[in-house]
């Protein structure tokens, strides 16, 4: 297994849209273990493959204490939902910006596991909020984009002006 790079916003590659996973083969396999091993190292509670910058209809999310339940998600869509509630939210590529979004309080939703084994999965709460996210980001959308202009704006500045002290830190 390995850790894969997280992608940072606002980096272009987290715009783009995942396409379907053709077959669950050995490769899928693969990268669903590295992307695990990623999310419980960064540590996060969820992880979509786009955010590593593969573009691929796969998302892992674990919302356990102990890291003992981890919901593979391929080719994952929602097919229902319902009602609305405010969700504090923060993400592995956006690190250290916390902010309130809008999302719905129940999905129910059709994917195939880890095995290529299709399921239905109805569910609300914080594993309802983490689908709707982590989706979002095989959209091409990273959950900042659901904030005002001016927070986004404020945001973007922010993670630029961070990352070039990072990279200014790591020559010097």
């Amino acid at each position: 297994m390995a850790l894969l790079p997280i992608l940072r916003f606002p980096d272009s590659r987290l715009r783009t849209r995942a396409s379907p996973v053709a077959a669950v083969d050995e490769d899928v396999r693969r990268l669903i273990r590295d992307m695990a091993e990623t999310m419980y190292a960064a540590p996060g509670i969820g992880l979509a493959a786009t955010q590593v910058n593969i573009h691929k209809r796969i998302a892992v999310i674990d919302i356990s204490e102990d890291r003992s339940n981890l919901l593979v998600l391929i080719n994952a869509r929602i097919v229902e939902r319902a009602g609305e509630c405010d969700s504090e939210e923060g993400c592995l590529s956006v690190p250290g910006v916390h902010e309130t979004v809008k999302r719905a309080e129940w999905i129910k939703l059709r994917a195939l596991d880890g095995n290529g084994k299709p399921f239905e999965l109805e569910t609300g709460g914080l594993l309802a909020i983490c689908i709707q996210h982590e989706l979002d980001h095989l959209d091409g959308k990273v959950f900042v984009e659901y904030l005002s202009r001016l927070k986004l704006n404020r945001i973007k500045t922010r993670l630029i002006k961070q990352a070039q002290e990072d990279k200014d830190a790591a020559t010097a």
